[in-house]
C-alpha cells in the first residue's frame, strides 16, 4: 500500500525560513494548505507550527480546521459558488471575491449568521482567471463596499495559475497603485494588498517587490522549498518535506509501445506514441517510476 510520509522537522525548517524572510520585508503571509486535502493530523501539524492563517480551496477542508482551532483565521481561496454561500460564511473569514452578486450573497448569510465576512478583491492582471478588470475597480467597489456584515480588507491577484503569466515588478507596482486609488477615491483603509503566491516569492530576492504589496499566500514553496522561475531548490529550504513510499508488487521488461488497435482509455484519451520506440523495451522499475512522479504530479498540483 503507497502511503506519504511528512516530515515534521522540515517542515518546521521550511516555515521558519519563509517566515523571516517575509517579516524581514514587511510582508503578512497565509498558508495554502489544499495539498493536505484536509488531514486532521497534519493541519494539527500546521497550527503546531504557529500558523495563524490557513488558506484552502475547499469548504470541506476549512471545516475540518476549524474543529482543530476555531480562532484560526480561514481564508477560501478561489472563486465562491453561490450555492456554497451558506456553508462559506460558516467556515471561512476571509473569501476571494470579484462578482458582486456573489459578495451580495455573502451580505445576506452574513447577516443570518451574525457575522462580518471579510473580503478580498480580485483584480485581473493579465492571467485571464478571476478577477476585476482594472477600469471597473472603482465602480466595482463603489457598488460593495456599503453592503452590510462585509468588510473589505484587502485587494489581489492571481499569476501563473491559468495561462502562465509570470508576475513582475511593473504588475505589483500596477496592483498597489490600485489599492492607493481606492483609498484617496473612498477615504477607506485597505489593510492587504495580496500580491500572490509562491510563484512571487523570487521577486523579493530580486528587490522587486514594492513597499504597498504586503502580503502572500503560499503553500508550493514552503512544502517543495521551490523557486518556481527557474524549478530550482530556494538555497537553504528542504526540498524533501514529503516522501512517498511505495511496494514494488510487478517489474517485468515490456515493450515500450502497446500491441493491437489503438483506442481509447479508460479516461477517454488516444494516447500518442514515437514510431522511433517501436521494437523497443522499458523495465517495470521505470513504469512503475513513471507512474509514481505522476502521483507525486497530482498531490503537487
Amino acid at each position: 500500500m503507497a502511503y506519504i510520509d511528512l516530515n515534521k522537522e522540515k517542515l518546521q525548517h521550511n516555515f521558519h525560513f519563509l517566515d523571516d524572510l517575509f517579516t524581514k520585508n514587511n510582508i503578512e503571509w497565509g498558508m495554502v494548505s489544499k495539498l493536505l486535502c484536509g488531514n486532521k493530523e497534519y493541519i494539527k501539524l500546521l497550527l503546531d507550527l504557529g500558523i495563524t492563517e490557513i488558506h484552502d480551496s475547499r469548504i470541506s477542508n476549512l471545516k475540518v480546521i476549524k474543529k482543530v482551532n476555531p480562532k484560526v483565521q480561514t481564508v477560501y481561496i478561489k472563486p465562491p459558488p453561490k450555492r456554497s454561500v451558506v456553508s462559506l460564511v460558516k467556515y471561512a473569514d476571509v473569501s476571494l471575491n470579484s462578482e458582486y452578486e456573489t459578495i451580495k450573497l455573502i451580505s445576506e448569510e452574513a447577516q443570518r449568521q451574525n457575522k462580518t465576512h471579510k473580503i478580498i478583491l480580485m483584480i485581473e492582471m493579465g492571467d485571464l482567471r478571476e478577477g476585476i478588470m482594472g477600469e471597473h475597480l472603482i465602480e466595482f467597489y463603489s457598488s460593495i463596499f456599503k453592503l452590510p456584515n462585509i468588510s473589505i480588507v484587502g485587494i489581489g491577484t492571481n499569476l501563473n495559475c491559468l495561462n502562465g503569466i509570470m508576475p513582475t515588478h511593473d504588475k505589483m507596482v500596477q496592483l498597489s497603485l490600485y489599492e492607493q486609488l481606492i483609498e484617496a477615491k473612498f477615504n477607506k483603509k485597505i489593510p492587504w494588498v495580496s500580491g500572490g503566491s509562491s510563484v512571487t516569492i523570487p521577486l523579493i530576492y530580486k528587490k522587486l517587490i514594492p513597499k504597498g504589496v504586503n502580503h502572500f499566500r503560499v503553500g508550493e514553496t514552503l512544502f517543495f522549498g521551490n523557486n518556481l522561475i527557474t524549478n530550482k531548490p530556494i538555497k537553504g529550504m528542504q526540498t524533501d518535506v514529503f516522501k512517498l513510499y511505495a511496494e514494488v508488487i510487478e517489474l517485468t521488461e515490456k515493450p515500450k509501445v502497446p500491441i493491437g488497435e489503438i483506442g481509447t482509455n479508460v479516461a477517454g484519451e488516444s494516447p500518442e506514441f514515437n514510431e522511433k520506440d517501436y521494437g523497443k523495451h522499458l523495465s517495470g522499475q521505470y513504469l512503475i517510476l513513471d507512474y509514481l512522479i505522476s502521483i507525486l504530479k497530482i498531490l503537487h498540483h
